[in-house]
């Protein structure tokens, strides 16, 4: 096995996965490879076959003997097992019980219209400052903090602290670094949710103060919810923006109709790859995916930003094209592992993009796009800065 394939492939650029994925789906689209930290693991590249572990209760995030499970890096977040293997299916589905009602397609609607005023008042006061403009900084960052704030009942004063935190998370270089922040991240958010035990409000910490779960479950809810509600969305919007700055066509198609912002967020969404990290599954019983046999406790990474690239699925996959025929993509993963937020990311992701380049018709970047400064060493990736001009 020492010939193995191993994780992570170099990326061409920016924009693209590496080719590498392509090939070896064209062979197989389940296959062993090595990853990151030496360990063997099934890469699962295919569409149907990502599809096929999303929806199957024997794959889980968590290890019967997780101090000797294979891992995929040294990330504490997502780079090895997590949750209690005896109770992740429970913990699992009563957290989706819970705050399923929260993020429902009807109350992030409802919230729509309090998005664009926060949305119309950061590209205001970036229009007064006039250009230059690092958008990373004055949009793609702050948009997404306000709103989680306000949804969860965080006090937005906490901005800088808790980002402070959601940076050091996500540390694919220090593993002890990544796990303090971590819990940190959890203490800070859990006491929030202590406070609203006596002073509730209508925001979703306040539901999870009154909710019948252990302590360290709700520290464990509450960070992941404040982290997740804001990392994801912010490479979300600057990758965005830089998929349609490079591709100028759709960009204009965008500007001449922004009726069409929902399916250019749908593609983004589909073709957007700000990090190269993979999502680890472990099998909780010997499983037989498309003919592959998976032993129990074997990790599979699944690489959505490969399925969604799957020819045999998505005709001309390579190609960044906002009037595409719907065809459901997994960036929000799929069926149980279909992601809470995907409401709420899209109603802040339409908002965006129908109005951004309404706004500013003339944005583009100031630097070439294979010099924006990417995180590499970040879980999430995306780019530390977005230089533009108008």
């Amino acid at each position: 096995m020492a010939d193995l394939p191993r994780l992570p492939f170099e990326r061409s650029n920016v924009l693209d996965i590496s080719a590498a994925y392509g090939a070896l789906r064209a062979r197989a689209p389940i296959t062993r490879v090595r990853t990151r930290t030496g360990d063997e693991a099934w890469l699962v590249t295919g569409y149907e076959q990502v599809r096929a572990i999303f929806a199957d209760e024997r794959f889980g995030r968590s290890h019967p003997d997780p101090d000797n499970a294979p891992r995929l890096s040294n990330s504490a977040l997502t780079g090895g097992p997590n949750g209690d293997y005896d109770t992740e299916k429970d913990v699992h589905d009563r957290m989706r019980r819970l705050l399923a009602p929260a993020f429902s397609a009807r109350r992030m609607r409802a919230l729509s219209g309090h998005v664009q005023e926060l949305l119309d008042g950061l590209l205001g006061r970036m229009e007064e400052q006039g250009p230059p403009a690092d958008l990373h900084a004055s949009l793609s960052v702050p948009l997404p903090i306000q709103v989680i704030c306000e949804l969860l009942g965080v006090p937005l004063a906490d901005r800088d602290h808790f980002r402070a935190l959601a940076e050091e998370m996500t540390d694919l270089t220090d593993p002890d670094r990544s796990a303090a922040a971590r819990t940190a991240m959890e203490e800070y958010s859990h006491g929030i949710v202590k406070t609203k035990r006596d002073h509730p409000g209508e925001d979703v910490y306040s539901d999870l103060a009154t909710a019948d779960l252990p302590d360290d479950e709700v520290a464990t809810i509450a960070g992941g919810l404040l982290f997740a509600g804001h990392e994801t969305t912010v490479n979300r919007i600057d990758g965005g923006v830089v998929l349609l700055l490079h591709n100028p066509e759709q960009l204009e198609a965008l500007k001449r109709d922004p009726a069409l912002a929902p399916a250019a967020v749908e593609e983004i969404m589909r073709l957007g790859s700000p990090n190269d990290h993979g999502l680890g599954r472990y099998a909780r019983e010997d499983v037989e995916i498309d003919g592959v046999r998976i032993k129990a406790g074997e990790l599979c990474v699944l690489v959505t930003s490969a399925a969604n690239r799957d020819e045999t699925v998505f005709v001309n996959p390579e190609r960044f094209d906002i009037g595409r025929e719907t065809q459901p993509h997994l960036g929000f993963g799929y069926a149980i592992r279909y992601c809470l937020g995907a409401n709420l990311a899209r109603v802040e992701l339409r908002a965006v993009f129908g109005t951004l380049f309404q706004r500013f018709p003339d944005l583009r970047l100031t630097v070439p796009i294979e010099e924006l400064p990417q995180r590499n060493d970040r879980l999430t990736g995306g780019f530390s800065a977005l230089p533009v001009t108008w």
